[in-house]
This record gives C-alpha cells, structure tokens and sequence, in this order.
C-alpha cells in the first residue's frame, strides 16, 4: 500500500523533476511488528532504529482511495486518452473545494499513477518528462508561472530573458521530453480581478495550446475567484470539467459508512503495540466531529497520536490522546458550534 506523502521529500520538493521522480519511485513496506518476545530481545540500537522507522512510517502513513481520488483518476485517464491525438482545444480538470479535503492528494496520485502506467508499458523513455507540477506563486504572473515550469525541468535562465523567450524554452524543450500531463497545483492564488492575475489565466490557456498536454488544475473554491467569468471564463469553462470536493459528510447510514471505511483503513496501518483494533473505529463519530469531516485533518490527527504513542510508550490510541493533539485552526473552527451544541445539550439535560 503506498503510503501517505506529504508533497517534496528531504532533498527535492515534489516542484522539481527530482522529488517528483522520488515521490513517483517512492512504495514503502510498513514496518513488521515482532511478537512481544522477540521485542524483548532486541538490542538498544535495535530497539532505537525499530522505532524510527515506525515513527518515519506514521509520519506518512497511506493514502486512502477516497471517492475523489477515484474520481479525479478515471475522469483524467480518459481526458489524457481523449486527448492523445488532440491538436488543439485539449480538455482538461480543475479540482476546486476547501481545503484540507485532498485536491492536492488526488492530483498528484493521478500523476503518480500515470507515471507509473507509463514505465511498466515501457512508454516512459529514460530521459523523458511525462508529467510537470508546479504551485502557483500568490501574485503569480505570466512569466512567473513559466518560471515555475522551468524551475520544475532545472533549466537554466538569465535573468535578462523576456516573458516570451522563457515561454518559448519551456514550451519547446516540454514538447522534447513527451510531457503530458500538467498539474498546477494553489490556482486559487491567481487573482483573476486584476490585470496581471487576468494575464496569468492566459498565459496557462496560452501554455495549454502549446504543450500536447492534458492540464489538471486545483485549488481553493476557485469557483468564487471569477475564473469562469466573461470571456476569459468562457473559454476555460468551455473545454474543463469541474470536479468538486468537500468534507466528507455524516447524515445518511450511507455516508457514515464511507466516514467509517476511512477511518477503518486508516487504523489498520497503525503499527503499534498495545493499541486494540477497532478502537478508532469506534471512535468514528467523534472523529468526524473533531476533524469536520476533513481528511486532511484526519490523516494529522490519527498520525500525531500515533507518533505520540511510539514517544510516550503507550503503544495505543485512546480517545484522550487523540484530545491531547492541537489540529488546525479550520478543523478546529470547524469543532466549536458541535462543541457548543454538545454543552448546550448537557445543560438542558441537567436542568
């Protein structure tokens, strides 16, 4: 099972072709528990670097075949088979919801697994670059988002090259390499209100027709930003599809049963010792509660408990521990009008 990357590793960011190479390579093995005897006999330094790479596996952890990482994947497979033999007006994604609910995560698998097709067909050459993913800069514009593509391959730049002649290097050598999908990942940073942000969207439509590439963009509720607006907006909405994201919900049986699917996968990763399968998944409710549904939230809170239970050697995850871990200031907004109506019912209760 791959398991859950946090975007760049050590080296390389996962905007460069080296991390992106490295996270594409990347499949890691969770750590065998030994039995309790076996434990026992393990030297200091055996003990020391057992539980260093469980504390490197939980750091990470897997990722979960949510419905939208399944839905980004096939709908980009077919837009990338669709736009094989496409000479112009290529289609493409943009994956737009709040954050924290795994646009970023759904993307770059898509790309991962691309790649991947790619090599065990023997399709990906040695010295290729089927897949590019940028970030786009806050104020981002059109040479700058060209940088960020030229940044990504490592080519060389004098700073005295114009807009144009930096498109131009990227476009041609992106055609050389057989590029052919393109993630541009925080499109929410282009401010489509004012010129430059205006200009930016056009350079990346002006990027689209040049690179035979299909383009996956994500960001933050880019539906509110006016990408789809006027002209401009008609264009981009005329040849991308939209695919929304959103906490996951717990109303219906139905929904509550994927909340506890996830959860489930999740504590079946654990590699902890004293830690009593099932306990989180009992804990389902409390854990949506707590997180809003976010998965990006989830996947901190389950993975600083564990790291927590390696630290202190309680080996286990426990309603209390998971309380003890500070989640994000949205997660967290997100917890006080459930907190709030909790109390409120305690209250009318004792009265």
């Amino acid at each position: 099972m791959t398991h859950f990357f946090e975007p760049g590793d050590v080296d390389h960011p996962l905007t460069s072709k080296e991390g992106w190479a490295a996270f594409v390579a990347e499949s890691t093995t969770p750590p065998a528990v030994p039995p309790p005897a076996a434990l026992q006999r393990l030297t200091e330094a055996e003990r020391t670097a057992y539980d260093q790479a469980r504390e490197d596996y939980h750091a990470q952890l897997v990722i979960v075949s949510t419905p939208t990482i399944r839905h980004v994947a096939a709908t980009g497979r077919k837009r990338i088979l669709l736009n094989r033999h496409q000479h112009s007006a290529r289609r493409g994604l943009i994956v737009s919801g709040p954050a924290g609910t795994g646009k970023t995560t759904a993307i770059t698998q898509l790309g991962k697994n691309f790649e991947q097709l790619g090599q065990q067909r023997g399709e990906v050459l040695p010295d290729s670059l089927p897949v590019v993913y940028i970030t786009v800069p806050p104020a981002a514009t059109p040479k700058m988002l060209a940088i960020e593509f030229a940044r990504f391959i490592g080519l060389p730049l004098p700073s005295r090259f114009s807009q144009v002649e930096v498109t131009n290097k990227v476009c041609d050598l992106l055609c050389t390499l057989g590029c052919r999908l393109v993630l541009i990942d925080e499109l929410h940073n282009l401010d489509i209100g004012t010129r430059v942000g205006a200009e930016a969207s056009d350079q990346i439509k002006y990027l689209s027709e040049r690179i035979p590439a299909t383009f996956v963009l994500a960001g933050a509720d880019v539906e509110g930003t006016g990408l789809f607006a006027g002209r401009r907006g008609g264009q981009i909405a005329s040849r991308y599809t939209l695919i929304p994201t959103s906490p996951f919900r717990h109303k219906t049986e139905e929904q509550r049963n994927s909340w506890r699917s996830l959860v489930a996968t999740l504590e079946e990763s654990l590699r902890l010792h004293a830690h009593r399968p099932g306990t989180l998944l009992k804990l389902s409710a409390y854990l949506h509660d707590r997180t809003g549904g976010m998965i990006g939230s989830l996947s901190h809170l389950v993975r600083e408990a564990a790291l927590d239970a390696i630290l202190d050697g309680s080996e286990k995850i426990s309603k209390a521990s998971l309380e003890r871990v500070d989640l994000d200031k949205g997660a967290e907004q997100q917890n006080i009008p459930r907190a709030r109506r909790r109390r409120t019912r305690s209250e009318k209760r004792i009265a």
